[in-house]
């Protein structure tokens, strides 16, 4: 009988999906658990002063570095933008933090943190902080990449998967898959007749134009990643706590 001491990380612990989900409660958020950490958002929602501040992590990690319509830096700030957006605020800040794998081409690391200047632009912050740390060839995969990132929620703006009722419609902004299929393509050298590349992209000034026009009717927001709209809507689905959610 295998004991649970003798399980190992594989890869579908970083796949976004159950195993992920399962990793998180069992091991993090059972060592770290608070009130905040277990609502489970896209960033931790905290009162500072008298007003609510949005703070974001994640990592990036993807191969091909440079792919049809980005690269690993437009990802890196993009992800975490993303991140701040749908948990209700107006990003800010970032930080960003290189992993970074002896013989990369400097040539490379100019073009990507280019990427991440033009990707901060866009979306309005500003990156004002990071670490670079470089590791023996065959340690890590070209390059990884860490971004934090905080922002300032409006006074009277709540989102929250609790807040979704039966019968709420759910929108997609956008076609589903681009980026996972672009990744795809380019890792197995796949072509189709019809090209397809990353829709990766800042999504706070369209994220706030739904809030402004939608009012309180607007409940909740997730940006799907790894796990996709199958995943996203499970969490929450687990974590609105309701059933009879239709999609549209």
């Amino acid at each position: 009988m295998k004991n649970a001491e003798d399980d190992v990380i594989i890869l579908g612990h970083g796949s976004g999906g159950a195993l992920t989900n399962q990793l998180i409660k069992d091991v993090f958020q059972e060592a770290f658990e608070n009130p905040i950490l277990d609502e489970l958002l896209d960033a931790a929602v905290v009162e500072v002063g008298e007003g609510r501040v949005a703070f974001s992590t994640d990592s990036f990690v993807v191969d091909p570095i440079f792919f049809p319509g980005g690269d690993i830096g437009t990802i890196a700030v993009c992800g975490t933008v993303n991140d701040l957006a749908v948990s209700g605020a107006e990003p800010l800040y970032l930080s960003a933090g290189f992993i970074i794998e002896e013989g990369l081409p400097i040539t490379d690391l100019r073009r990507i943190v280019q990427s991440m200047r033009e990707s901060a632009k866009d979306a309005g912050v500003h990156i004002v902080t990071g670490d670079t740390k470089v590791v023996d060839r065959g340690s890590a995969d070209k390059v990884f990449i860490n971004t934090a990132g905080i922002g300032v929620i409006p006074e009277g703006r709540f989102l929250s998967p609790k807040r979704m009722e039966p019968g709420d419609v759910i929108l997609i902004s956008g076609t589903m898959g681009d980026h996972g299929l672009t990744i795809l393509a380019q890792r197995e050298g796949l072509s189709f007749s019809t090209p397809v590349e990353s829709d990766c992209a800042p999504l706070n000034r369209i994220a706030k134009a739904i809030m402004e026009a939608g009012g309180d009717g607007v409940r909740c927001m997730r940006d799907p990643t790894r796990g996709g709209l199958a995943t996203t809507l499970n969490e929450l689905a687990v974590q609105s706590r309701r059933s009879g959610i239709s999609s549209s």
